[in-house]
């Protein structure tokens, strides 16, 4: 049995991979900031984690630890002369300082493992270009960055890999899915002409962690329904 972290396992994609993982039989540390979370699930267990706190501890974790994933984040789309840096900046400590720093807090327990697996998330607008998106996309793309520099820095015995989602139905995504009207324009953007749900991404980290990845590292996955490279 593998021990894993999943933070920000308290809704969407986090919550999706953490019960997963718990279901395939594997000890999964889930945690939440401001959503207190219970599971009925005997494998799954929840603990309050604020990334943005510098004294935060991952004492709740046993030595070692097999796997990683990092998913707060947020999505604040607006167009470029509205943004103040510190708006950039707010971004940029929660979903890159706040990943460095619980990387850094765990990377003694993810040594210990015989070999470990790290996961973040990147979006398709890093790659693609989208307007209103440059906020989102400095943070995501400093993510990509560290991914591959982590995962040169850190082999063989941990792997880092990146998952780039489009629009996935999530609560950080309920203000653009709020009407049928908006799910359906933006599920018609799609070559597979539907938004993604949060297990279509679950399962891709599930597999990054698994050693059935065990030769993958270094690389930005896109998960996104077809939106980066294809054109119908």
């Amino acid at each position: 049995m593998k021990q894993y972290l999943v933070v920000g396992a308290s809704s969407g994609i986090g919550k999706s991979l953490a019960e997963i993982l718990s279901e395939n039989g594997d000890s999964v540390n889930g945690t939440y900031n401001n959503n207190a979370i219970q599971s009925d699930l005997a494998r799954l267990n929840y603990h309050h984690l604020d990334v943005l706190d510098k004294e935060a501890k991952l004492d709740f974790l046993d030595n070692p630890l097999d796997g990683l994933v990092y998913c707060p984040g947020s999505i604040n789309l607006r167009p470029f002369g509205r943004l103040a840096p510190e708006d950039y900046m707010q971004d940029l400590e929660l979903q890159v300082i706040g990943a460095i720093r619980v990387i850094q807090e765990a990377l003694p327990l993810l040594k210990a493992a015989e070999q470990a697996s790290i996961v973040l998330f990147s979006t398709v607008a890093v790659q693609n270009g989208f307007s209103f998106h440059t906020q989102v996309s400095v943070s995501k793309g400093a993510i990509e960055g560290l991914t591959k520099a982590l995962a040169a820095e850190l082999a063989p015995k941990i792997r880092v890999n990146c998952i780039a989602p489009s629009l996935t139905d999530t609560p950080l995504a309920s203000n653009l899915l709020n009407s049928e009207a908006k799910v359906s324009a933006n599920a018609d953007r799609h070559p597979l002409k539907r938004v993604g749900k949060p297990e279509d991404i679950a399962e891709m980290a599930a597999f990054l962690l698994s050693d059935k990845a065990s030769w993958i590292t270094g690389q930005v996955f896109k998960v996104d329904g077809g939106m980066s490279s294809l054109k119908t």
